[in-house]
């Protein structure tokens, strides 16, 4: 996933994001958890993996300082998710969601299980959403070369726990987007198999899903360049198209 380094962070993350001088040991705080650090995407972990683009202590100060958001409160419309969800271009985020006081809880990288940690060890349970965006799921791929039911399995962790923490919040599930420019890539495949899963969570009271992914495609269904560079995150133009695309979803659910 790509670069996000707190020097380098797109201002859509929460300010604590770019200020807070807090940091996180994780390596000393596995007691408080039961769960073996095994990764998978359906077991709460931390970040352990040093990647060449995120060193593990800049996923414990991200971390660290969105457990400072939770502590502050105050938050109706909350993102949770991997660098997809982490990299709303700042004027699109201001324009369309400021005034829903949201909070941006995004790490690159995170797969399922990462989430679920953060989740459930970064007090996120203080906070009281009206409404939280969740698109999580396409590292489990490639980070822990996991089969679309695993991947499938993780997103209905998160899910359900989200469900559990916030009992009174809509959750407005993403199906996960299409990644890879050829609508020919076996991974277009997997993706559309967990999305068929994914889609069987919808219940229309709680749990909202939407599958947006066709935004990014042309009319052949290879991915735009336009719109996804890298054919995996959403250029300044993708996040402008899954706004436009979203919005009205979330404006219904935060009434």
């Amino acid at each position: 996933m790509k670069l996000l380094h707190l020097t380098s962070l797109p201002p859509s993350l929460n300010l604590a994001h770019l200020f807070c001088g807090l940091s996180l040991t994780l390596t000393a705080n596995f007691s408080i958890a039961d769960e073996s650090l095994t990764a998978s995407g359906t077991n709460p972990t931390p970040r352990t993996i040093e990647y060449s683009w995120m060193p593990v202590s800049t996923w414990d100060n991200m971390y660290a300082e969105d457990i400072a958001v939770a502590e502050k409160g105050g938050v109706d419309l909350l993102f949770v998710g991997d660098s997809i969800t982490a990299g709303w271009n700042w004027e699109i985020w201001q324009k369309n969601f400021a005034q829903y006081k949201p909070a941006n809880f995004g790490i690159g990288g995170d797969h399922t299980g990462n989430l679920l940690w953060r989740l459930k060890y970064g007090h996120a349970e203080k906070l009281t959403p009206k409404a939280v965006v969740l698109l999580i799921g396409v590292n489990n791929f490639g980070h822990l070369n996991e089969t679309p039911k695993q991947v499938f399995d993780g997103i209905k962790a998160n899910v359900k726990l989200l469900r559990k923490m916030y009992p009174n919040a809509k959750i407005l599930v993403n199906s996960l987007f299409p990644f890879e420019e050829s609508a020919q890539s076996p991974k277009r495949a997997m993706v559309n198999e967990v999305n068929a899963m994914v889609a069987a969570l919808n219940d229309n009271k709680h749990v909202f899903v939407k599958n947006y992914g066709a935004i990014f495609l042309q009319a052949d269904g290879n991915i735009s360049k336009e719109l996804m560079g890298d054919f995996l995150h959403p250029s300044p133009n993708g996040y402008q198209a899954w706004v436009d695309i979203m919005l009205p979803d979330i404006q219904k659910l935060m009434q």
